[in-house]
């Protein structure tokens, strides 16, 4: 009796034991020394002094959560050589230094070295990694407060910078009123010179027609000079007919001269428009300088402010993108009113930015082209002016010839007059008259080829005075398209304004309090849900190692109890085995009980049921026990062998400790098979979630198990232990005999 007394403790002390030494190993994680080195030197932030690292000492002074050893560089590894420290923990040099780097071009994350003692122990250093995360976390929430007060000190200075350049577009909307004053200017006086040009291109009509006159009046003056020389070799015969001809001769040059009055006439006139003309012109030039000079410098101007909102787009953007993906990574900060108004506000700010910087880029790209336009109006004018100065010139020397061709021509027809009067006085004369005639056509044909010029220049004039009015009415239509750009960017700077101010208005609203740097810097709290917590790592164990307790009692039952043996002579198989059977649940029962009522009333565990809690472990004792049982009856030591086998499989399939799904995949099919599944399942139901549905499905597999191996069992003792009967009595009957 005393092995079967022994043996019916074995499930205690497997599931008793065990669970007692590892009930809540981290109650007791302040007795898990651990070394802690200081290195930072602190930085400066803002002009604020940081020192992360001797504040991360602070809070781990305050906190029990391992028994920290604050100490030297080369006592922390000496200690570690010694495995008196299960980790190590280094705070570097430029701790502080790193975590202010947030906003440079590459920012370099704060490192914390730890260093787990892996060598010593396994689970301690396991225990060690996942402490250092609520470091992390600690130190991340400290960075991040004192990132969060810079940010919104930015924030007032975008604001006012905001203002400024709403102060900025106010001044430019003045100047390009200013600027739209001196284009109506402009286009009045360019108007006008197109006016001119074109009454003076009307006025050169007359002189054209002048000049084709006074060519055609001068082949006919030529034509009759040469009558006239060949009448007066026929003058001695008919004084008659040389007199008619010298009255003839009379009324030609009467009318030549006539003509060169009214040409002489006309060219006074066009010299006149042309002096007005080149006065307009000499304007138009000095006005478009200006104006060159003022586009130039609000195109200058203009870039500069392009520059600056670029900057003021690209920090802000950067803002509204951080606190959107902020966010969007907590729902609760996403709805705080306060969040939503800071981020409605830098997205206000990101888009009015934007706006703001395509608007100056047109801004930009129009003070460009109206500064190229305006460079190209006033080459335009400067050659326009030099033209008319040419022209002024040409038309002053027309004048003079004209002139000295008029009192020619007016000589003439005085010598005209006098040769009518005197050709009946000196008709003896002949002679002499003749060769004046000859006289008279070389000049007439001189004349002839002076009107000629005369009449290329001015049409070469004429030309000139069309593109002249071409030329001005272009720049006439260039100045509508320029007071229009500029009625356009007085719009656009107006606007500018308006949105400026809009923006410096919402982001003033943001300021600056204790509680939103603190939601800032831990913007998310985790609350647990206890409902299904399991409270201590001897609860969460207690399905696996009651499980293998029973499991492991009932293979060693089958070490002190003979399993198909008996003590009553001639006993037949099916009384063997219900011998065996009942002496192996009386084992079952009395081993379920006793390491139920210990985990129970011992260690103090805390079940959804406790008569289900006791009922179910005979369930799944009695099972484990039939089980092994059938094993050993049929194969005796092999069948232990093969019990080992499947507890080996048992422990890895179970599910008591990992989740099944971190098993290799070729054990996962094994686990809906293997008894010590269900009862692990089942233990969880009873002794955390309460879903006594589950415990019996669970109850009722495991009773199936029982009752196919108990049946296996009994196939055995009524087939061959019969046979093993009928030998031991004919071996007994041949002792007797002899």
């Amino acid at each position: 009796m005393i092995p079967v007394i022994a043996v019916m403790f074995i499930p205690i002390l497997y599931s008793g034991v065990y669970l007692a030494a590892f009930w809540d190993p981290y109650s007791h994680l302040d007795q898990l020394p651990v070394a802690v080195v200081n290195k930072d030197h602190g930085a400066e932030l803002k002009g604020k002094e940081l020192h992360i690292g001797s504040d991360l000492v602070d809070e781990l002074k305050k906190g029990k959560d391992f028994d920290w050893k604050f100490v030297s560089e080369q006592e922390a590894a000496q200690g570690i050589k010694d495995n008196r420290y299960y980790m190590k923990i280094t705070i570097p040099e430029n701790f502080s230094s790193q975590a202010t780097t947030l906003l440079d071009d590459k920012p370099e994350p704060a490192d914390i070295v730890y260093e787990p003692n892996g060598d010593y122990n396994f689970v301690a250093s396991q225990i060690g990694n996942t402490a250092i995360k609520d470091i992390k976390a600690k130190v991340s929430a400290k960075v991040t407060e004192s990132y969060t007060e810079n940010l919104l000190d930015n924030f007032e200075e975008v604001s006012d910078g905001l203002a400024d350049a709403g102060e900025g577009a106010g001044k430019l909307h003045d100047g390009t009123g200013e600027l739209n004053n001196g284009a109506n200017t402009l286009k009045e006086n360019l108007a006008k010179l197109a006016s001119g040009t074109i009454e003076a291109k009307d006025g050169l009509v007359p002189l054209s027609k002048g000049a084709g006159d006074l060519n055609t009046g001068a082949g006919q003056l030529e034509k009759g000079t040469s009558t006239l020389a060949s009448g007066l070799q026929q003058l001695n015969a008919a004084q008659g007919q040389l007199t008619a001809g010298a009255v003839q001769a009379e009324q030609g040059g009467t009318q030549l001269h006539k003509g060169l009055q009214d040409s002489v006439t006309g060219t006074h006139k066009l010299n006149t428009g042309l002096k007005s003309s080149e006065q307009g012109s000499a304007k138009l030039e000095e006005g478009l300088k200006s104006a060159e000079q003022g586009s130039s410098d609000l195109a200058t101007g203009l870039q500069s402010s392009l520059d600056g909102t670029n900057k003021v787009a690209a920090g802000a953007k950067g803002v509204a993108d951080g606190l959107e993906q902020l966010a969007k990574a907590d729902p609760e900060l996403a709805s705080n009113p306060q969040v939503q108004k800071l981020l409605a506000a830098s997205k206000a700010v990101a888009d009015g930015s934007t706006q703001l910087v395509q608007g100056q880029e047109k801004l930009s790209q129009g003070a460009t082209a109206l500064h190229a336009g305006q460079k190209q109006l006033l080459s335009g004018a400067t050659q326009l002016h030099t033209g008319q100065k040419q022209l002024l010139q040409g038309s002053d020397q027309l004048l003079q010839g004209q002139q000295k061709l008029e009192q020619g021509a007016a000589q003439l027809t005085a010598g005209q007059h006098k040769l009518v009067s005197g050709l009946q006085t000196f008709g003896g004369k002949l002679s002499e008259a003749a060769g004046g005639s000859q006289t008279l056509l070389g000049g007439a044909k001189s004349l002839v080829n002076g009107t000629s010029k005369l009449q290329g220049g001015v049409s070469k004039l004429a030309g000139g005075l069309t593109t002249l009015a071409d030329g001005s009415q272009k720049l006439n239509d260039g100045a509508g398209d320029l007071k229009e750009g500029i009625v356009k960017l007085d719009d656009g700077s107006k606007e500018l304004e308006t949105k400026l101010n809009d923006a410096a208005s919402k982001t003033s609203e943001l300021k600056k309090t204790d509680e939103l740097v603190n939601m800032f810097a831990s913007p998310v709290e985790t609350k647990e849900n206890t409902d299904r917590k399991v409270t201590n790592y001897g609860t969460g164990l207690t399905p696996y190692f009651m499980s293998l307790g029973l499991f492991v009692g009932a293979l060693i039952s089958t070490l002190v109890i003979s399993v198909n043996g008996t003590t009553v002579p001639g006993a037949s198989g099916f009384s063997r085995f219900v011998s065996r059977s009942l002496s192996f649940a009386g084992m079952s029962l009395f081993q379920s009980v006793v390491a139920a009522a210990i985990i129970l009333y011992g260690l103090g565990l805390e079940v959804k049921s406790i008569p289900l809690f006791f009922l179910f472990s005979f369930i799944t004792s009695i099972t484990f026990m039939f089980i092994v049982q059938a094993m050993v009856t049929w194969f005796d030591m092999p069948g232990r062998f093969l019990i080992i086998i499947l507890l080996i499989l048992q422990l890895a399939t179970s599910a008591g400790t990992f989740p099944l799904e971190l098993i290799p995949n070729w054990l996962k099919p094994l686990n809906p098979w293997l008894p010590m599944s269900h009862s692990v399942t089942g233990y969880k139901a009873i002794i955390s979630s309460g879903n006594f549905d589950v415990v019996w499905r669970q109850a009722g597999i495991l009773g199936i198990d029982a009752a196919i191996f108990l049946l296996f069992t009994l196939c055995y003792f009524l087939f061959k232990g019969r046979k093993k009967s009928s030998d031991n009595e004919k071996s007994d009957l041949a002792v007797t005999v002899s």
